[in-house]
């Protein structure tokens, strides 16, 4: 069985004293044809008021290479440039951290860069509130998943990076189609999908003596209890993926406040 990493020594993030409230989204599979979606995000991103904001993987439903932007005569290239402002205009007026998902794990540091985003490994430790938060966007701790474990394995690693972003656009494009129509496929069939693992996640958590593992990816936004550290809840929060369209509509914000209880909510404006 393929294992997740362990966690990076690096991953920490200490909150300055200023920030008060920091909201964490994932999942929101941003694509041109789903545009109540993105009209949505955009303007939660326009109006939130946090003091930073923590993408948790899967911004977008598919990523090519950061090159892409630079295709605006092509209708995907246009949108993630589009894309690119609206993260760089709220970038301009709070701190925005992104962190790879299974979809969007070719974003780069040149599309970061252009957007004013800050990449974070998975895991990543934050020191928020007095307390310790631990950060993934979760799929690499779906464990009973072999076949996609195995295959995460193999594209997340640089001569595979390296390989497929030397290919042409249009090839790329074609093959991360084809992947898409796989997994489309997959859902229509009603095959399940494999959870979060709970002793890795205690892992984790006991590891980064973390109290708190907020993650995305399952699409099954809950509050887990996983067991005590230090006469303290193991939890697990888990984010909502988002869906203007669906009935009711999915467009869930995790909210932490100092001195609060984390809170979910939907933007109104």
């Amino acid at each position: 069985m393929t294992h997740p990493p362990d966690l990076p020594a690096r991953a920490a993030i200490t909150a300055p004293v200023l920030w008060r409230c920091i909201d964490f989204i994932s999942d929101q599979h941003l694509q041109a044809s789903q545009h109540a979606t993105f009209d949505a995000w955009q303007r939660y991103m326009a109006h939130t008021e946090a003091d930073a904001l923590f993408i948790l993987g899967d911004l977008f439903e598919v990523w090519v290479g950061d090159d892409i932007t630079q295709a605006t005569d092509d209708p995907e290239g246009a949108f993630a440039l589009q894309c690119q402002k609206v993260i760089q205009t709220t970038a301009a007026r709070l701190p925005v951290y992104f962190m790879h998902g299974n979809r969007d794990f070719l974003l780069g540091e040149d599309f970061a860069k252009n957007g004013g985003l800050s990449l974070l490994p998975d895991p990543t430790v934050l020191s928020f509130d007095g307390q310790r938060w631990l950060l993934s966007h979760g799929d690499a701790l779906c464990l009973g998943d072999v076949d996609y474990q195995q295959f995460r394995q193999q594209v997340r690693s640089d001569a595979w990076r390296c390989a497929f972003l030397a290919k042409p656009l249009a090839e790329r494009q074609a093959v991360a189609h084809g992947l898409r129509a796989q997994s489309e496929a997959r859902k229509t069939s009603g095959a399940s999908y494999a959870d979060v693992d709970t002793a890795m996640a205690l892992r984790w958590l006991k590891t980064a003596q973390a109290n708190t593992l907020i993650h995305g990816h399952t699409h099954h936004p809950a509050d887990h209890t996983l067991g005590q550290l230090n006469d303290k809840p193991l939890r697990r929060l888990v984010l909502s993926d988002w869906d203007a369209d669906a009935k009711p509509p999915r467009l869930e914000v995790l909210r932490l406040q100092t001195g609060s209880a984390p809170e979910r909510f939907t933007p109104t404006t």
